[in-house]
């Protein structure tokens, strides 16, 4: 009995760490605590404010100038032909 006891001893921390499974570390592993900051879902940077405001405006402008620009390729078209 007194060899087995060395032994006896190890049986708690294997079993421990076999409890510890794979989802687990990979779980751990992965940033899955940064998904719910602010942002993190988002494309761009929005800690920067003046970057964030300079593509907001040129994401707004692009978007209203669109029509008006096809407009005037149009008339133009229809007036050289």
């Amino acid at each position: 009995m007194a060899s087995l006891r060395p032994c006896l001893a190890l049986v708690p921390r294997v079993v421990g760490r076999r409890q510890f499974s794979l989802t687990q570390r990979l779980r751990l592993k992965d940033n899955w605590d940064q998904e719910c900051l602010p942002g993190a879902n988002l494309p761009f940077d929005i800690n920067n404010k003046w970057g964030l405001a300079v593509k907001l405006v040129l994401y707004l402008t692009s978007a209203v100038a669109v029509p008006f620009l096809a407009m005037r390729w149009q008339l133009l078209k229809k007036r050289s032909g």
